[in-house]
């Protein structure tokens, strides 16, 4: 073999694994990806109840445009902070529900920040409850105070108490209209504040209201110039209620009971099957990593796993 036949075969072999080496990233047609989480409904009360009585805008309108999953679950504590924090860093973990203790790893926002720096004013936290602007940072070296999304949560802030869901939503909808962004992610603070108030029929209304919200975002998204046809919306919960004849039943939850597990997952998009009723077993940090998936987010930790069953 000559010394130029050999230095050739070299070479080419160096730019084959240099090609091998290269990660291939799928191209999706999601620019924006709106997470909406309903606080605190029981499955028996949502998807659970065959009739759909409370959820009747999510049943006719979006369960046909999207993929409902039937084996939805939070692995975690199960309360707000908990469900809350495990959707936007990936992980479980046993965090302060009072908000006075942040998360220790990084947000989707933050990571999806660091790589876009020049979208600093895009990425958004808007939630009914105060204490879940405790998502926007995180404890971890090197992320804390860094990279944060703009928040707007509760009546003004950390510390100051819940606001109505209807403020909520009208602060959604501003931001939609007029700040376009990229990346959010909204809690109603029903039906779990009129759960655990022993409210049932508040209860009930905060189910039908929130069905309600969902239905208006999800209209926007279909008639907005920015968001029709490249946006990805995933409507979920935190948390369930404990069953009946659980401690009390739908006024609290926090155990392992079915009730406190059992939750829902709505997903639609332009990269998303539709009328699909999924009975794949999945959980809130996949709905991470999948939001990770669609926005080439790299170098953040899940402990989730894509739903390669949504995608076309």
């Amino acid at each position: 073999m000559s010394k130029h036949f050999l230095l050739y075969f070299i070479l080419l072999i160096g730019f084959i694994s240099c090609r091998a080496d290269k990660v291939i990233e799928k191209k999706y047609k999601t620019k924006y990806v709106i997470v909406l989480v309903v606080d605190g409904p029981r499955y028996s009360e949502t998807w659970g109840d065959t009739s759909h009585q409370y959820i009747p805008f999510m049943s006719n309108v979006l369960a046909p445009q999207g993929v409902i999953h039937n084996q939805f679950y939070s692995l975690g504590d199960t309360y707000t902070t908990n469900g809350h924090a495990a959707l936007s860093t990936g992980i479980y973990q046993s965090i302060n529900n009072s908000g006075q203790e942040l998360p220790i790893r990084p947000s989707f926002f933050q990571h999806w920040l660091k790589q876009h720096p020049e979208d600093k004013s895009l990425a958004w936290i808007i939630t009914s409850k105060d204490k879940l602007e405790v998502l926007s940072n995180c404890t971890e070296y090197g992320w804390k105070d860094k990279f944060r999304p703009s928040v707007d949560c509760g009546n003004a802030g950390l510390s100051t108490g819940y606001r109505h869901d209807s403020i909520t939503q009208m602060k959604v909808m501003s931001t939609l209209q007029n700040s376009h962004p990229k990346l959010l992610l909204v809690n109603y603070r029903e039906p779990d504040f009129s759960g655990h108030a022993g409210n049932w029929k508040g209860y009930l209304k905060g189910i039908l209201k929130t069905d309600e919200y969902v239905h208006a975002i999800w209209q926007f998204i279909q008639n907005d110039p920015f968001y029709k046809d490249n946006t990805t919306l995933f409507v979920t919960n935190d948390h369930g209620r404990h069953l009946d004849g659980i401690s009390n039943g739908f006024v609290s939850h926090g155990d392992n009971c079915e009730g406190c597990r059992h939750i829902n997952l709505y997903s639609f998009g332009p990269d998303f099957k539709k009328d699909l009723v999924s009975p794949i077993n999945r959980n809130l940090v996949d709905v991470h990593a999948t939001i990770l998936e669609l926005l080439h987010i790299r170098g953040s930790f899940t402990e989730g796993n894509v739903m390669t069953e949504l995608f076309n």
